[in-house]
This record gives structure tokens, sequence and C-alpha cells, in this order.
């Protein structure tokens, strides 16, 4: 990791030292896993499982995926045991660490609209670039050419604008495709309501990659002005963001990650002690 964003990051770790407990908000496709065009195929980063596994286990942080795949997809390609909680579309479902999944009973005009949204898809013969999802449709250009990607993305934009309006769904592009979705699935609001659920001590950090993510790290402001939160942007290269730190991956992934996992293995020591393991 850079010294200057270690430098930076450090105040931050001290205080999840000094916790009882802390909590990792994290992506996935793009910050735990890069991208893949086959999306079934788009494992973390090597050694990414490893140290999330040995922080669940450290049983001191309570790891959340939030992603907009949905949240049963996520298991197999992270194969962490035990389990970390998994937040998907956007926040929508909730499956806990014991199997259970948490979902609101979408209203019949987003059942609607995203019925629209498909058989749009049907009459235009790309229902073959779409994913289907409870309660969001996204349609996937990643490995097209430049010419074809924006093409499919202008198509799908002038369908699917009109349905989402129509019926009060929320159309969002992200990273190499777009999405029309219910209107609750946003990740900043996933932020809030957990963050309302937890108390106010306790250590936030939310790591993520692409537009989806900006509203999550806006939501963070109130915990990063109180010292007990951070917003990572991580991306091999730099964009304009709302996240405080920005972390190159794999490598500097793996090295917060790393240090994350050596706090909380060495909680116990005291607090002098836990600081200069942090700046080890």
């Amino acid at each position: 990791m850079r010294p200057e964003v270690q430098s930076q990051l450090t105040p931050f770790l001290q205080t999840v030292a000094q916790a009882s407990h802390a909590v990792l908000l994290l992506d996935y496709d793009g910050t735990l896993a890069p991208f893949h065009i086959r999306r079934d195929q788009a494992y973390p980063y090597p050694g990414v499982a490893l140290l999330l596994q040995e922080i669940v286990r450290n049983a001191r942080t309570r790891v959340i995926v939030i992603t907009g795949r949905d949240a049963e997809d996520v298991l197999p390609l992270l194969n962490v045991h035990p389990r970390p909680e998994i937040w998907g579309v956007h926040g929508l479902q909730r499956l806990n660490t014991d199997g259970s999944m948490e979902m609101p009973q979408l209203d019949e005009r987003t059942l609607n609209g995203l019925s629209d949204a498909d058989r749009w898809l049907g009459y235009q013969q790309l229902r073959h670039t779409a994913e289907f999802k409870a309660g969001s449709i996204a349609v996937h250009w990643r490995g097209l050419s430049e010419n074809d990607a924006e093409n499919l993305q202008a198509r799908v934009l002038l369908g699917w604008r009109p349905i989402a309006e129509h019926n009060g769904l929320n159309l969002l592009e992200f990273d190499g495709g777009v999405e029309i979705r219910a209107f609750e699935a946003d990740k900043g609001d996933a932020v809030r309501a957990f963050l309302d659920e937890i108390g106010p001590n306790t250590p936030v950090a939310y790591l993520g990659d692409d537009n989806t993510d900006e509203a999550a790290f806006r939501a963070m402001r109130g915990r990063i002005k109180q010292g007990r939160g951070i917003s990572v942007l991580v991306r091999p290269i730099w964009r304009q963001t709302a996240a405080q730190f920005w972390l190159k991956p794999p490598d500097e992934l793996l090295d917060f990650l790393g240090l994350w996992w050596k706090t909380c293995a060495e909680h116990g020591a005291m607090d002098g002690g836990a600081a200069a393991a942090v700046k080890a």
C-alpha cells in the first residue's frame, strides 16, 4: 500500500483496534472480484476470500456484501465459511448468515413495470443480454466492441426510460451495463438503514468501485464526520468520487484487508500495542 494512504488510514484502524466490534460493508463485482464477461466466473482476486474468511472467523467484524447481484449468486463465488451476510439487488434483499432471506413485497406498479421492460427486451430480441433478478433487470454489454456497446446502451435507454418514468422505477447506468429496478433498491438507502440499526460508536468501512456505490459513499458521511467511518474507492484507475480514499486492486485491497485482520486479531493488546500493530 502507498505509504501516504496507509498513514491516512491509520487513525481509523486505531479506532477499529479500540472497538469491541466493527463492520465491513463491501461491494462485490469490481471491488472484491475483477469483472468477467461470464458473470458466473467472476471469482474474487486471489487471497481476498481467505482474508475475509479469517476476518469473519475472528468474530469481531460483521462482514456484509452489498451487491447489485441476486444475493444467492454471490455465495458460491465468494466461498467464505462461515458465510457473511449478503445484501442483494443493491440492498433490496438481505440474505442472513442462517440462510433466511428478507425482502419487501413489491407493489403491483413495480411488477408491471418490470414485466413491460422484459417484454420490450423480447420484442427487441435482447433477452440474451439481460440478467433477471428479484426487483430488477440488468442488461450487460461487457465484452462487446465499443461501437456495439454504445449502440446497445442507446437502444436500451431509449426503450426503458419511458417504462421507468411511467412505473416509478429507477434506471441506473453502471460500469458495463444499465439496470431498471424497484425504486427502493439503492445502496445509499441500504447503508443508511443499516447504520440506523447499529450503535453510533461502531466503526464502519464501505468499499466500492462504480457509480452504484456513490450513493453509499455519500450515506457514510455522517459516520465519517464522527470519526467512526471511512469510504474507499477500489479501482485500478482513479475517478471522481465521493469516497475518501482510493485503493488499487488487488495488492492495495489485500493490504487493507490484511491490516484490518491484524488489527482485529491483536485486539487483546493494550491500546498502544494495537496502534503499533496497525502501523507495522
